[in-house]
């Protein structure tokens, strides 16, 4: 039978805001990638595809170890955090980031795609009339992008509600503090008497994960015929 316990409703809540939270913290440094890879030449822009695309290749543990190790008290990055009385690892801050650095080729390689699609004159044109590089982004490539950005969006918000591997690692499984749905259906699976309530938690990861998809697929569509 159907059933949620307050633990899964703050499962549920945490994954929500986790996703929501990696999204917005991943769109800036996604659109300024993106614009980038697509517009921009310069050297080492092979290393910067490969740099962001590797979180595609490598398994989650390895990306969550690795943020372990740069965020942890004797990181590189968790030193300098820890002497400014700032703690990351097993917070939902690292959940944050964790799903931020395993959706973030996702939301860049849709942003790129918008990017690519926009009509080459156009953005001659504007260079053309006299405006500035910052103005022709503001004013021709962002708009034209905004479907990509948002497709992304929903695939990078679809992808950082699942995330599990990273996660666990630099959050740790914290009830009411940084359990979040996957992490919550995890422990529940580890139980032999609580098989309802894992397939409570999937169904509503399921129904989630379609809703987010299927508004993916209408903004892929939109922009397909755009192109």
């Amino acid at each position: 039978m159907f059933s949620l316990t307050p633990a899964d409703i703050d499962a549920i809540r945490l994954s929500t805001q986790v996703a929501v939270a990696a999204t917005l913290l991943s769109l800036p440094f996604g659109f300024i990638a993106a614009y980038l890879i697509t517009f921009a030449t310069f050297r080492g822009k092979l290393l910067l595809e490969v740099l962001i695309n590797l979180p595609l290749t490598l398994p989650p543990v390895v990306v969550g170890y690795l943020l372990l190790l740069l965020l942890g008290k004797n990181g590189w990055v968790g030193s300098l955090l820890n002497d400014m009385g700032i703690r990351v690892i097993f917070t939902l801050k690292a959940a944050v980031i964790a799903s931020a650095v395993v959706g973030f080729p996702l939301l860049v390689r849709s942003m790129r795609i918008g990017m690519e699609s926009i009509d080459p004159h156009l953005i001659h044109a504007s260079r053309t009339l006299g405006a500035r590089w910052y103005d022709t982004l503001l004013t021709v490539i962002l708009p034209l992008s905004l479907p990509g950005l948002l497709a992304g969006s929903s695939l990078m918000f679809a992808r950082s509600l699942g995330e599990f591997g990273a996660t666990i690692i630099v959050a740790g499984n914290i009830p009411g503090r940084t359990q979040t749905l996957p992490l919550a259906i995890y422990e529940y699976a580890s139980s032999p008497t609580s098989e309802s309530m894992a397939l409570s938690l999937c169904l509503v990861s399921v129904i989630i994960s379609i809703s987010v998809l299927f508004l993916h697929e209408l903004l892929h569509k939109k922009m397909t015929r755009k192109t």
